[in-house]
């Protein structure tokens, strides 16, 4: 399904805006310095931000809300469309994928999320400070888990259709205007713009070790290095509630049966308090580095997808200032 679309993106956004009379279209805006995504109307469409890295929140708050009533199965009225995804929080699905939708314990709410949203993904044309994508084998453009890719490249809008539902978003478009086939430059010039980002990523964090490596750095690891990074970590889960990849949570019960589930992170004191009050995890130092021996050690173990796609967001969120790129390299260096 190697196939390109192309149009203006002044027929672009008056497609978007029809198509909005059949689905619910979340895209990329700005948001103060940052961008985050928003459900988009008439009046944001030409507001979008395209291939430019990256939305505030991860993917996975569509599929697996901070708060969502589990019992509730029921068909949403419109389809919707998630637009401007980066390659990251595409890969992230992944280890999402292998744990909510696994062959034996299939979780409804999950694959409701998941069937009725149509992906866009987003090649990245520039680079955040924290970005390091590559170092884990992940690509600065979408190869996988999405529908469409789309890249903007001055004035027009370049579409790659990666599936079915890809191909029939694309045919509903040129029912509203008209598509054209790129040229060969006009491909070309999308794949040096692909090309020239990820010769950056590789050079800036060339110094970083990969995911195997880090795994076997953080195993290895005494008590130290971990008391010293967890100084200012002050327990309030942003790390985890921001992960593309983090997944842990609360099952509430309620009356007439209704189940809520709660987005939990690992950082949060008390996250592993049992009965009679024993609290392995009850040490800062213990709790802070949890978090990485899940991603790196034991989660490998169980799964086959990475579950660090190099998004960099911990990193940005941590009001501690905490690095965990700065612990890995101290840790390679030792």
């Amino acid at each position: 399904m190697d196939t390109y679309r192309s149009l203006s993106k002044q027929e672009w956004e008056k497609a978007l805006t029809q198509l909005l009379n059949h689905y619910h279209i979340y895209a990329p805006l700005a948001w103060g310095e940052n961008q985050d995504y928003e459900r988009i109307d008439e009046d944001s469409v030409a507001d979008i931000i395209y291939n430019r890295p990256k939305p505030a929140s991860p993917l996975k708050t569509f599929f697996l809300p901070v708060k969502e009533n589990v019992i509730n199965t029921e068909k949403s009225d419109k389809k919707r469309i998630i637009l401007g995804i980066p390659s990251c929080d595409l890969s992230g699905a992944n280890i999402l994928d292998e744990i909510y939708l696994d062959d034996v314990f299939v979780d409804p709410a999950y694959k409701k999320n998941r069937d009725e949203s149509i992906l866009i993904g987003s090649d990245c044309h520039t680079l955040q400070e924290h970005c390091h994508c590559t170092t884990y084998g992940i690509r600065p453009y979408p190869e996988e888990n999405h529908d469409l890719t789309l890249s903007l490249v001055e004035d027009t809008i370049f579409m790659h259709i990666n599936s079915d539902k890809g191909e029939q978003l694309v045919r509903e478009i040129g029912n509203i205007t008209q598509l054209s086939e790129p040229t060969e430059n006009e491909i070309q010039e999308i794949l040096d713009k692909r090309k020239a980002v990820e010769e950056e990523l590789n050079r800036r964090n060339r110094d970083l070790p990969n995911y195997n490596a880090t795994g076997d750095l953080i195993n290895s690891s005494g008590d130290e290095i971990w008391k010293k990074y967890s100084e200012t970590c002050v327990s309030c889960g942003a790390c985890a509630t921001i992960c593309p990849t983090c997944t842990c949570f609360l099952l509430l019960e309620r009356p007439g049966f209704e189940k809520v589930r709660h987005l939990d992170a690992c950082q949060y004191p008390g996250f592993e308090k049992v009965a009679a009050g024993e609290d392995p995890l009850k040490e800062l130092y213990k709790r802070f580095r949890n978090r990485y021996m899940c991603k790196y050690v034991w989660k490998p173990e169980k799964f086959e997808s990475t579950a660090c796609t190099g998004c960099g967001r911990c990193i940005e969120a941590c009001i501690g200032n905490i690095s965990k790129n700065e612990l890995f390299m101290e840790l390679y260096n030792k």
